[in-house]
């Protein structure tokens, strides 16, 4: 999970290049068909593999919709938002998918435990507003904001729903078939919204960042996320989402030699904090 941690940090990086060149449907489209196409001759190579894609497709179609319309409202919300109120919103995840397998899984979810979710989030949002409460407190919903909550909620039912269809399917097969599912459900989206996909226009450095998401943060991501949370429970797993803030910022240090303010170390400590704490079952945990 921190392996995944550092690569969905690192496609912040690269996405916020990409969305300057090409439509976010667009780009999460060319995503998936790219790592379709990587994973097809491992899948349509073995016979057992190919005569089972019509048995895993349709609980790969229910939990790619999750993960796809997740993009969806993110692309939709910032519109009409900013990228600083829908990554405050985001830290509320956790909370969300803890309630949704409480419900759905049986989850135990404890008043000391909801108290580190508010923690984690509290740090979280320390370090997305390098410390100043000024921004917290200036923090307003618009419609956009309203509709990243619907996101977040839909990012809490991908976990759930990873844990819940899962049935002891071979974990390249899952993956292939929710990427195919993801490649269908935003095919659907840019007709829906009658854009092009324009993928000529990615050139030079962009083909590169293109590559690192197709590979790093997306079939590596899918593969990592879908076999830890049938080991550890989604709810533990999305605990790692307080770090991802913290992973950008180191990120951003090693790659394009951005400090980190003083002021953001509380909040990184918070994180991780809360992040260890949520790695211990309680009773009834699965």
């Amino acid at each position: 999970m921190l392996l995944a941690t550092l690569l969905v940090a690192g496609s912040f990086i690269a996405s916020a290049a990409l969305a300057k060149v090409l439509n976010p449907y667009s780009l999460t489209l060319l995503r998936f068909v790219c790592s379709v196409v990587i994973l097809a001759p491992f899948i349509f190579l073995q016979p057992a593999m190919r005569a089972r894609i019509h048995s895993v497709l349709p609980r790969a179609l229910i939990i790619s919709f999750f993960f796809s319309a997740f993009f969806v409202c993110m692309f939709e919300a910032l519109k009409t938002t900013s990228a600083l109120n829908t990554a405050a919103i985001y830290t509320l995840v956790p909370l969300i998918t803890a309630v949704i397998s409480r419900l759905v899984l049986r989850e135990q979810l404890a008043i000391p435990r909801v108290a580190i979710y508010l923690l984690g989030a509290a740090g979280a949002c320390w370090v997305i507003f390098t410390g100043q409460s000024a921004g917290v407190v200036s923090l307003t919903l618009k419609q956009g904001d309203l509709i990243f909550l619907g996101g977040a909620v839909l990012m809490a039912c991908y976990a759930v729903s990873m844990k819940l269809l899962y049935r002891n399917d071979e974990m390249i097969l899952l993956v292939f078939a929710i990427l195919l599912g993801g490649c269908i459900w935003m095919s659907l989206a840019l007709m829906l919204t009658g854009n092009a996909p324009h993928w000529q226009l990615l050139d030079g450095t962009a083909i590169y960042q293109m590559a690192y998401l197709v590979l790093g943060a997306t079939i590596g991501t899918v593969y990592l996320f879908q076999r830890t949370i049938v080991a550890l429970g989604p709810s533990r797993v999305n605990a790692y989402i307080y770090l991802n803030p913290a992973c950008v910022a180191l990120l951003a240090l090693v790659i394009d030699d951005e400090s980190i303010a003083l002021t953001v170390l509380p909040g990184i400590i918070a994180t991780v904090l809360a992040t260890m704490l949520l790695q211990r079952r309680g009773p009834g945990a699965r």
